[in-house]
């Protein structure tokens, strides 16, 4: 639309769960934005107005049989998310309904966030898949949740409210289902005017100073978590639609 390019996640039936090719085709429209001067916003939604993106499908974990199934996925999940912070253009995430797991860190990657009364937040694994996160995603998070509250919504498993995410400033704005791509598709075409230069520097400097700082080594951690019994119990448990019966090893 003009120099506002719009990219939907389009899996509506599966609340925009997303899979491995959907993953590779985000990258490559991150690479497309760059390439093309004629685009000057890149806009992500999810389809159906239910979900931005209800995290990874699950059913691609059935694949891992140890921790460094766990360690390549982390790896992988890192270069698609980091790759939506590198996008030279200034990237939008439309949010209605659910943002979790992959769906969070998709919208973590975004210059704005603006979602509707319904939008939810959240990483609720330690009750779902006994899965982790990577140090580069925890520290994204503590970046824009904070660590206290990042903490607490991890360790409780639940999900965050439209407001508590506009409070912790999380998102910039909540507004109505009926009227949010309407107000979206209004800012991202005022931004497409402002000077491409000025928004590319203040992203990258920004993202330098982010990632100046040296994160631990974190492999170690995700190994003995995806390489868990554990792990495998959770991502059963999710297939079967039953609460895990976790034993900590």
């Amino acid at each position: 639309d003009a120099a506002v390019l719009t990219l939907t996640f389009n899996r509506p039936e599966a609340r925009n769960a997303m899979t491995w090719d959907m993953y590779q085709r985000l990258f490559d429209a991150c690479e497309e934005v760059d390439a093309d001067d004629t685009i000057r916003v890149l806009v992500l939604k999810g389809a159906g107005g239910k979900a931005f993106v209800a995290g990874t499908d699950i059913a691609q974990f059935t694949e891992f049989k140890s921790g460094a199934d766990g360690l390549r996925y982390e790896r992988n999940a890192e270069r698609y998310l980091s790759r939506i912070a590198r996008v030279t253009k200034p990237v939008i995430a439309q949010i209605e309904g659910f943002a979790v797991g992959g769906g969070l860190g998709i919208a973590a990657g975004a210059d704005v966030r603006i979602a509707t009364p319904d939008a939810r937040f959240g990483v609720p694994i330690a009750r779902t898949l006994g899965n982790c996160l990577s140090m580069p995603v925890y520290a994204r998070f503590i970046d824009l949740l904070g660590a206290s509250r990042l903490k607490e919504m991890m360790l409780s498993a639940r999900l965050l409210t439209a407001d508590e995410a506009l409070a912790a400033g999380f998102i910039h704005q909540i507004v109505a289902a009926d009227k949010i791509e309407a107000h979206v598709r209004e800012l991202a075409h005022r931004i497409a005017t402002h000077a491409p230069i000025t928004m590319r520097v203040t992203k990258e400097s920004v993202r330098r100073i982010q990632e100046a700082r040296a994160l631990p080594d974190g492999d170690d951690l995700v190994a003995a978590t995806y390489g868990s019994a554990d792990f495998q119990e959770g991502v059963r448990a999710f297939l079967e639609k039953r609460t895990p019966r976790w034993s900590g090893k």
